[in-house]
């Protein structure tokens, strides 16, 4: 039996490079995979943007803004769901902080296969201070646990499968207001919240990048074939809260 193909962008022909969080902890979350390959047959595949893992910095950080917030009760009480998970660099970082859970969402089989083995290397190194699991499935069927959730997105998707899962929020905790928050790192659609009467801003701004990862960002994206997409220094993401019941209407 022949080696599997790995997903175009994961080859050293296509320009992968790792990243220096892969060498340091020993996992797999490199690679640049353009959305056009992550095609599985479902109907939403139009709609995937790419996988490619954000930088650590810039997700600790965003982690480290959320907390104060005002929570709605200890941190040991969340889920913290990644929808569009990937190969899970976020749902391992994640991990180090004690939530009741982190849940990755990831429709790919190939990603989800290789997020799995990410998170058992994780558990046996001892990284982790929270149980992790990964789910193979769209984010559309995803069930919400009964306890508060904070949901994070590396801009996964496009406006039809955002619109689509920001309305299914909505309607999950229309009965729980305030027990939902969101983390939306590069926030290309972020008007899909801010605009909306069920979502309370709660913060947003610019995320630089550590030295670290702005370097090995841009050998990374350099080294990309076709240069199709563009290293950054800084990381636009915003944090809402999902209020669920609309204001009442003025008389």
């Amino acid at each position: 039996m022949g080696r599997k193909r790995l997903l175009p962008g994961l080859t050293v022909k296509d320009g992968f490079m790792r990243h220096p969080f892969d060498a340091e902890h020993h996992v797999q979350t490199s690679g640049l995979v353009p959305g056009r390959h992550l095609s599985i047959g479902h109907p939403n595949d139009p709609h995937s943007t790419a996988y490619y893992g954000i930088a650590p910095s810039v997700f600790q950080e965003l982690l480290a803004i959320w907390r104060p917030m005002r929570l709605h009760g200890p941190l040991s009480r969340y889920t913290f769901i990644d929808f569009g998970a990937g190969m899970g660099r976020a749902m391992l970082l994640a991990s180090r902080l004690p939530f009741a859970e982190v849940v990755g969402v990831e429709s790919h089989p190939d990603l989800a296969a290789i997020a799995r083995k990410n998170i058992l290397r994780w558990q046996a190194d001892g990284r982790a201070r929270c149980p992790l699991r990964i789910l193979r499935q769209d984010a559309l069927e995803f069930q919400f646990p009964a306890n508060p959730c904070v949901a994070y997105l590396f801009n996964p998707f496009r406006v039809p499968v955002l619109q689509a899962l920001r309305d299914k929020m909505e309607n999950d905790f229309a009965t729980r207001p305030g027990q939902l928050d969101l983390l939306y790192a590069n926030h290309e659609f972020e008007d899909l919240f801010r605009l909306s009467h069920r979502w309370s801003a709660l913060w947003a701004h610019d995320i630089p990048l550590s030295l670290e990862d702005e370097q090995a960002d841009r050998a990374i994206l350099n080294n990309q074939p076709d240069g199709e997409y563009a290293s950054t220094v800084e990381e636009p993401c915003s944090i809402y809260r999902c209020i669920a019941q609309p204001p009442p209407l003025a008389a």
